[in-house]
């Protein structure tokens, strides 16, 4: 049920076994009915077939064969990014960077859309706004507006996220050291020089490889890992 506290959830009985009084009377008891004037009024909840107590006017029918699922949401992956994020403490992080000015949607609240995006269907902002957000749960679990998020909204939030890349990086080094009891032990990994064909003048890259090839612009990558070894990062 979604309330203004956020959504909220109450087991009314098992799948399995039978139902005893307790629960039966919980099943039942399943309907909350609301007037116009916002007013709650409790009601049992009986099929249409099932003759119900005479004595008792507090009696929800329903007509089963016009029962229908609608609007059916992707939930339990975005709450696993959810969750992630918030163990990462990356709310407050965010919080911090980006809520000084007030926004419609908060800052942070978009960037953990764009987060939580990536780890389960990554997707263009577009692709985001379009087909992958209206499908999920985020707009209860973040607290969002219908209709806020949008493909502008998202690529401005980026433009937001980038001046703190490296504060982010130093924070999450910290959390994942303190989550996994890491030691970042650093080791060099790979260095590779790599040549990439273009003709932009005033590149920075430019130079030299063992083959003393100068028709091509010279990038070097490295990779950084720690003991296990797990990637840390990627240097350009």
């Amino acid at each position: 049920m979604r309330t203004v506290g956020g959504p909220r959830q109450r087991t009314l009985c098992a799948i399995w076994g039978r139902l005893n009084g307790s629960a039966q009377a919980r099943w039942l008891k399943s309907v909350e009915v609301f007037n116009e004037q916002g007013e709650a009024r409790q009601l049992k909840l009986f099929p249409s077939h099932v003759e119900v107590p005479e004595d008792d006017p507090q009696v929800a029918r329903v007509i089963v064969n016009r029962v229908r699922l609608e609007r059916t949401r992707q939930f339990g992956a975005c709450f696993l990014g959810w969750e992630l994020w918030k163990r990462l403490e990356l709310d407050r992080f965010f919080e911090l960077a980006l809520d000084e000015e007030a926004a419609e949607v908060p800052w942070s609240r978009v960037a953990a859309v764009l987060a939580i995006n990536r780890l389960c269907s990554p997707g263009s902002e577009l692709a985001i706004e379009e087909r992958w957000y209206p499908a999920t749960a985020l707009d209860d679990l973040l607290e969002i507006e219908e209709g806020k998020i949008n493909d502008t909204r998202l690529y401005r939030c980026l433009d937001r996220m980038l001046p703190h890349k490296r504060k982010l990086e130093q924070h999450l080094k910290q959390r994942y050291g303190e989550l996994f009891g890491a030691e970042f032990d650093v080791l060099l990994y790979d260095l590779t020089s790599t040549y990439v064909e273009g003709t932009a003048e005033r590149n920075p890259m430019m130079g030299r490889g063992i083959l003393a090839r100068s028709s091509s612009r010279l990038r070097a990558d490295g990779d950084r890992t720690d003991r296990e070894p797990r990637g840390i990062s990627l240097q350009l």
